[in-house]
C-alpha cells in the first residue's frame, strides 16, 4: 500500500525537488510517494519544480491554509499520511498539528535549539551562525508543534564552520546535508522506524 506525503513549501523548492526525485521515480524502490505540494506563494520556484516532476500543486493563501474546511478535505483527497515542511514559512494551524500529530516534520538549517524560532530561516540563520562565531552548525529534523522549531528533535547532522566561511558558504554546506539526509529521515518517519534514525554522518 502506497503511503502518501504532502510537502508544504514557500520558496525555491530545492528540498522539495530532492524529496520528489527520491521517492517518485523507479530508481527508488519504495511504496512512499509525494502526492501533493501545498504552497502559499504564487511566485515560488517550487511550483514549477513540482509541476515539471508531475506532482500536483495547490497554491493557497494564509486564510485558506488556516481553514479546516479547505485543508482537511484536500489532504484527505490525496490520502495524505505524512506532511513534510520544506522551507514552509507559515505556522501550521493547530487543527492540522492535532489531526496529524506525530506525522508532520520540518527541517531547520541549524542545530536546534540554537538559532531557531520565528524569523530564523534560510540565510538569516547562516548569518547569525557566522556572526556568533560558531565552530559547528548543521541541520535538525523535528516534529512540528504549535511553536516555531520547538517540536521533538528526530535527527541532526553537523558540518564544520571555518574562519573563512561566509553565510553563503555555510548555506552551501547546509544544502548538502539537507540533500543527503532529509529523504532518508522522511522514509524512516513514514515507516514508523524512529528507533533507527541513525545514519553515518561522515
Amino acid at each position: 500500500m502506497t503511503r502518501h506525503i504532502a510537502i508544504f513549501a514557500s520558496g525555491n523548492g530545492s528540498n522539495a525537488e530532492n524529496i520528489i526525485r527520491h521517492f517518485n521515480y523507479p530508481v527508488h524502490d519504495t511504496d512512499i510517494k509525494v502526492a501533493l505540494v501545498v504552497c502559499n506563494r504564487a511566485d515560488a520556484g517550487v511550483i514549477g519544480k513540482a509541476d515539471n516532476l508531475g506532482v500536483p500543486v495547490m497554491v493557497l493563501g494564509r486564510t485558506e491554509i488556516n481553514n479546516p474546511d479547505i485543508m482537511e478535505p484536500l489532504l484527505a483527497e490525496y490520502k495524505t499520511e505524512l506532511i513534510v515542511l520544506a522551507g514552509f514559512l507559515l505556522m501550521v494551524p493547530e487543527f492540522l498539528t492535532e489531526r496529524y500529530a506525530g506525522r508532520i516534520i520540518n527541517i531547520h538549517p541549524s542545530l536546534l535549539p540554537k538559532f531557531g524560532g520565528k524569523g530564523m530561516y534560510g540565510r538569516h540563520v547562516h548569518k547569525a551562525v557566522v556572526e556568533a562565531g560558531e565552530r559547528v552548525t548543521g541541520i535538525t529534523v523535528h516534529m512540528v508543534s504549535n511553536e516555531y522549531d520547538k517540536g521533538e528533535i528526530l535527527f541532526q547532522a553537523t558540518t564544520e564552520v571555518l574562519d573563512t566561511d561566509t553565510p553563503d558558504s555555510v548555506e552551501k554546506k547546509i544544502h548538502e546535508l539537507e540533500r543527503k539526509y532529509f529523504p532518508m529521515v522522511i522514509e524512516k518517519v513514514a515507516e514508523n522506524d524512529l528507533l533507527n534514525l541513525s545514519f553515518p554522518t561522515t
